[in-house]
C-alpha cells in the first residue's frame, strides 16, 4: 500500500498499542514486518501515548516479540511530558503523579521528585495524570485537592480507552476525565494529538513532515497528531477504530489498512 504514496516516504512514525500488539499479544508476525520495513530502507520511530513503561521497558517488550530497536527509536508521552515540565519549571521540585513507572522514571531523569503517596501532603509544582493500573480513590482525592488549590494539571495523554485481547478497558483519558470533572480544570495534554511527539520523532530521524508517514489505530490521537504536523497518515483497523468511524473522519487518513502487515505489503 505504501507504493500508492507520492512523493515516496522515507520514514515511519508508528504507534504501538493497537498497531504492534494488544497488551501482551502481538498483532501479526512482527519480526517479518520489521524485516520488510528494514529491507525497504525506511527509518522508523515508535511514538506512544502509553506512559506506563519506560523506553527501555518497551525495547525489552519488543525483544520479547523478536524485534530489536535502539533507544532513540522510542518516543513516549512520559518523556515528552517530563521534557515539557523541565522547560516550564527549570528550578525542578516535587510533582504529584497519578501513573506508573514510565512517567515516574522520566520525571526523575529530568531532576524532579515524583510523589505517588496520596498521604504525602507536600505541595507540588504540578500534578501529572497518566495511565495508572494501581489507581485508588485516595490518589484522585489528593490530586483533586492539589489542583483545586491552584496547582497546574498536566496529562501525558487523553486516550479514553486501552486495547487488550479481551476488548477495550479504561485508559489514561478515563482517569483524566474524572480529575477534570472533579476540579473543573482542563489539563494541559502533552501527548498526541499535540504535535510535540511527532516533532521529536522527525528530529531523531532527521526527516521532514513530507518524508514521513504517521501510523496509528486511533483517529483522535494518532491520525489527528500526524495531520497537525501536516504529515501523511495511515490508519490501521487492528486497534480501537472501525472502518465506519474512519470514513466519517475529516480529513480522511491517506491510507487505511486492516493491520500493519497489510499496510507494509
Amino acid at each position: 500500500m505504501l507504493k500508492k504514496l507520492s512523493p515516496p516516504i522515507r520514514g515511519l512514525i508508528s504507534d504501538m498499542d493497537g498497531v504492534l500488539w494488544k497488551d501482551d499479544m502481538p498483532i501479526g508476525d512482527l519480526p517479518a514486518i520489521f524485516g520488510r520495513i528494514g529491507s525497504r530502507g525506511f527509518k522508523v520511530t515508535l511514538a506512544t501515548n502509553n506512559a506506563s513503561k519506560t523506553a527501555n521497558e518497551y525495547l525489552e517488550k519488543l525483544r520479547g516479540f523478536g524485534v530489536t530497536l535502539e533507544p532513540w527509536q522510542i518516543v513516549t508521552s512520559s518523556e515528552a511530558t517530563a521534557h515539557a515540565l523541565a522547560t516550564r519549571y527549570p528550578q525542578k521540585g516535587a510533582v504529584f503523579v497519578i501513573g506508573g513507572n514510565g512517567i515516574v522514571t522520566a520525571l526523575r531523569a529530568k531532576g524532579f521528585t515524583p510523589i505517588t503517596d496520596p498521604d504525602d501532603e507536600a505541595r507540588p509544582l504540578a500534578v501529572v495524570s497518566s495511565f495508572d493500573r494501581q489507581l485508588t480513590f485516595q490518589k484522585l482525592r489528593r490530586a483533586t485537592l492539589h489542583v483545586r488549590s491552584g496547582v497546574p494539571l498536566y496529562a501525558t495523554n487523553a486516550d479514553r480507552s486501552f486495547p487488550t485481547p479481551d476488548g477495550l478497558i479504561p485508559g489514561a483519558g478515563a482517569i483524566l476525565a474524572a480529575l477534570e470533572t472533579a476540579t473543573d480544570v482542563k489539563a494541559t495534554v502533552i501527548g498526541k494529538p499535540s504535535p510535540f511527539m511527532m516533532e521529536i520523532a522527525m528530529e531523531r530521524m532527521r526527516l521532514t513532515k513530507d518524508e514521513v508517514l504517521v501510523i496509528g489505530d486511533r483517529l483522535e490521537t494518532d491520525i489527528a497528531g500526524g495531520q497537525a504536523v501536516k504529515a501523511r497518515t495511515a490508519l490501521v483497523l487492528s486497534g480501537v477504530t472501525t472502518l465506519e468511524q474512519a470514513n466519517e473522519w475529516k480529513p480522511k487518513p491517506d491510507l487505511i489498512a486492516n493491520d500493519l502487515d497489510e499496510l507494509i505489503e
